[in-house]
């Protein structure tokens, strides 16, 4: 008997030792080496595998009275697993040394949900050696609940979680095993990380996840009670900025802007790597219409994504456990998300270019094209690849949008050749794919296809049109931009050819050509294909009014109006050319109702390359304005446009 006891007493010195040199190496080596090394989940998965087969040895005896050795190791192994996001692994593996601490002590194991089952294993431990033990694994299921989102079950455990914190402040079992410097022995085994570290970090990272919850119920006031509570806790500086975030998101949603932009600031000062404060700032700035503050909050935004570690969140000690692998509920990782760095560049174009920073948008966009193209500069991340990204972030559009978002640019920034350039490259992709008749169908009652969305599925063909028909329009504006009336026309010729093949059907009727009466804000295809319709009316209407073929100009400026009735330089041209034909009361009438037009603002509404072009043969309404005074008082001889001369083709 004495002898397998003395045999069982080596193997348990044997074993402690094993587990104290695997802490003491990993001490030495993950302290003296960055937190972002490219390998530090190859390591810390060794790591777990070294732990695992130890636990392995261990386990393959039957659970004994003392069993601080074997929930050691447990407690060891399981802060990997869930460091390497094994969650389940974890899980399972604390589940199994529970029940066997019920062996232990004689209670039979039960199954059960999760808080009757906790309370029987704290109850079993409460006034042996096994307690100290038994509260440090306890830590580790909240951290498993914690990862999972189980908010429910952590209140139904509030009371137990409460004396946890008290008999750890306490000192309950206190025999320094987390505390052991590295390379120096010790009799009792060692962890890997100090549980009332770990406790610290999950009550503040429960608190912000509470937060979260409430501020995404709307309940704003609660949310911030729970944040106060997580800022008067010792936290990394990571968890800090994350804490002055939320509570600007509260702020912000009790219409506080300004006391919310504070709040982001301090987070920002306290961990510069806090993107999603730059980002919620920027929307901050947006809603507040401070259009230099967001275009500045957006390309600061932009360089900071551009760093190696902006997306990286690092704490600067040897913990296991980083915060966001503890706050990982939906509401925390929506005020959380950023966009990728394309997307924010793609947006800071864009705003450059509707704000008038024409030339700031034509290098943004440029870059972006370049970036694209580029797999050494940015490889995979042309996508939301950061775990911080969330589906509610804006995406990047498709690259033959992006083309011609960077065409107008290049317009505007009187570069027409350059925009012709990337116009042909969008033609050259979609023209053969284009069918030759597109029939849109009337949406069902249930309201699935009344989304809104021009890009939806099924409609493809419609996208690829319009595309196209953007590419045409836009490369007859760089045409009328430099004078080449010839070339102008021909090409909104081809705009105008690729959207007679559209169709609108509606329940009952044959397949008809649309027209304005049909469009509607749920069928936002058809506006933008009246728009782009228009459009390219109107610049062929133009162009012919440079070349003296006034009829023709009459007729085209006329069905633009039919179909873009909002359409000012059609409007402006279309009595421009009633002038010059003598027909000089209704012209007067025709600018009068054009001037007439409030129309609500489309410059964030409508996709910029179908925007009123800025260049070409502009109107002056001051001198038009001079004429109508010349003339004297008019009568209202405008008499609509469908009089006039109904639509052909």
């Amino acid at each position: 008997m004495s002898n397998k006891m003395y045999k069982s007493t080596a193997l348990w010195d044997k074993w402690i030792q094993e587990n104290n040199e695997l802490v003491n190496k990993w001490k030495q080596q993950e302290v003296g080496e960055s937190a972002l090394s490219s390998d530090q989940n190859q390591r810390r998965r060794w790591w777990s595998s070294e732990f695992y087969k130890l636990l392995r040895k261990i386990q393959g005896l039957p659970p004994l009275a003392d069993m601080q050795l074997e929930l050691s190791v447990v407690y060891n192994a399981c802060l990997y697993s869930i460091a390497l996001s094994e969650v389940s692994e974890a899980e399972l593996l604390l589940t199994q040394a529970t029940e066997r601490v019920l062996q232990a002590t004689g209670d039979d194991p039960m199954a059960s949900d999760s808080p009757v089952f906790w309370r029987k294993v704290l109850k079993s431990v409460e006034t042996t050696a096994l307690n100290s033990c038994v509260l440090y694994i306890f830590c580790l299921q909240w951290a498993i609940w914690l990862a999972n989102c189980r908010l429910k079950t952590i209140q139904e455990l509030q009371e137990e979680l409460s004396s946890l914190f008290e008999t750890l402040s306490a000192g309950a079992g206190d025999d320094m095993r987390y505390s052991a410097a590295a390379g120096k022995s010790s009799d009792a085994p060692l962890l890997v990380m100090d549980p009332r570290r770990l406790h610290e970090l999950l009550q503040i990272c429960t608190f912000m996840v509470q937060g979260a919850e409430r501020l995404n119920e709307g309940q704003s006031s609660e949310a911030l009670t729970d944040l106060q509570a997580a800022s008067s806790l010792p936290a990394p500086r990571t968890l800090v900025a994350y804490s002055h975030l939320l509570s600007g998101s509260c702020l912000a949603q009790m219409s506080r802007p300004q006391m919310a932009l504070q709040c982001f600031r301090k987070a920002l000062e306290t961990d510069s790597r806090c993107v999603c404060a730059l980002y919620q700032s920027m929307l901050i700035y947006r809603q507040l219409g401070n259009r230099q503050a967001e275009i500045q909050a957006l390309r600061l935004l932009h360089s900071t994504l551009m760093l190696p570690s902006a997306t990286e969140t690092v704490v600067a000690d040897t913990l296991l456990l980083s915060p966001p692998l503890l706050l990982r509920s939906q509401s925390m990782s929506s005020l959380l998300s950023v966009p990728s760095a394309l997307t924010v560049l793609h947006s800071l174009a864009l705003k450059c270019l509707l704000h008038g920073r024409v030339s700031d948008s034509v290098e943004h966009y440029l870059d972006l094209l370049a970036a694209l193209h580029s797999e050494h500069q940015y490889g995979v991340k042309t996508e939301n690849t950061d775990s911080h990204v969330h589906a509610e972030v804006p995406s990047l559009p498709r690259l033959p949008e992006l083309y011609l978002e960077a065409g107008t640019a290049l317009l505007m920034a009187q570069r027409p050749v350059d925009c012709v350039a990337l116009c042909d490259e969008v033609i050259s992709t979609t023209l053969e794919m284009l069918p030759e008749k597109v029939v849109l169908e009337e949406p069902e009652e249930r309201g699935e296809a009344k989304t809104g969305a021009v890009w939806k599925e099924g409609e493809e063909e419609v996208v690829m049109l319009l595309w196209t028909g953007a590419a045409y329009l836009l490369q007859g504006h760089c045409h009328t931009h430099v004078k080449d009336w010839k070339q102008a026309v021909t090409h909104y010729t081809r705009c105008i050819n690729l959207l007679v093949k559209v169709y609108f059907k509606k329940k009952g009727f044959q397949p008809q050509i649309p027209s304005t009466d049909m469009v509607n804000e749920q069928r936002k295809d058809l506006c933008i294909l009246q728009r782009l319709k228009g459009l390219s009316l109107a610049g062929r209407g133009i162009s012919f009014t440079q070349t003296d073929q006034l009829k023709e100009a009459l007729r085209d400026l006329q069905l633009s109006l039919q179909a873009f009735p909002e359409c000012v330089g059609a409007g402006l041209w279309y009595g421009e050319v009633l002038w010059r034909l003598g027909r000089k009361q209704e012209a007067a009438a025709c600018w009068e109702k054009t001037w007439s037009i409030t129309t609500q603002s489309t410059v964030e509404i409508v996709p910029v390359y179908l925007q009123e072009p800025q260049s070409g043969p502009l109107l002056d309404s001051s001198e038009l304005r001079h004429r109508l005074q010349e003339l004297g008082p008019t009568q209202s001889t405008w008499r609509g446009t469908k009089e006039e001369c109904p639509i052909t083709y």
